[in-house]
């Protein structure tokens, strides 16, 4: 029995070795200030709108995204690239959207290759702007948040 303990402790450090690394991932995002990433969004403003009478403009309304299917949003025209992703399992996250938004290209074609979908990771999202820096990105998407049906 002491041997199959040992291998269930050694799979759950292998499993933990393999969460994600970036300090939003590990569960700080509750450091995202809402107040904060409102003026954050004011520069995604210029492609998205956000809110109950939100509409798509260059970019897909941005209401209700987290726990949306990637390239789904009823009536915006998105790249191939991002409908792949979708067809392929992306469904948005706080997570995956801080991680995608410091290059939306490069996130998009990792998460295809990782999933075996080399093939389909061409072209480019529509996406040109980029948000490094890490606070800003917590502060948005707890704004982003705000607009999602179950808030948590």
């Amino acid at each position: 029995m002491t041997g199959k303990l040992a291998a269930i402790a050694a799979g759950f450090a292998a499993f933990a070795a393999l969460a994600p690394s970036t300090s939003f991932a590990a569960g700080e995002g509750a450091g995202g200030d809402a107040a904060k990433g409102e003026q954050v969004f004011k520069q995604c403003m210029t492609c998205h709108r956000i809110g109950p009478e939100a509409k798509n403009m260059v970019g897909p309304v941005l209401t209700g995204v987290i726990g949306r299917q990637s390239g789904t949003a009823p009536g915006f025209a998105y790249s191939e690239l991002n409908k792949h992703a979708g067809e392929n399992g992306l469904v948005w996250s706080e997570d995956l959207i801080f991680e995608y938004l410091p290059d939306p290209n490069a996130f998009l074609k990792k998460f295809l290759t990782d999933k075996g979908k080399a093939d389909l990771a061409t072209g480019s999202t529509k996406m040109v702007f980029k948000l490094a820096n890490e606070q800003q990105r917590k502060d948005v998407i707890a704004y982003i948040k705000t607009f999602s049906p179950d808030k948590k």
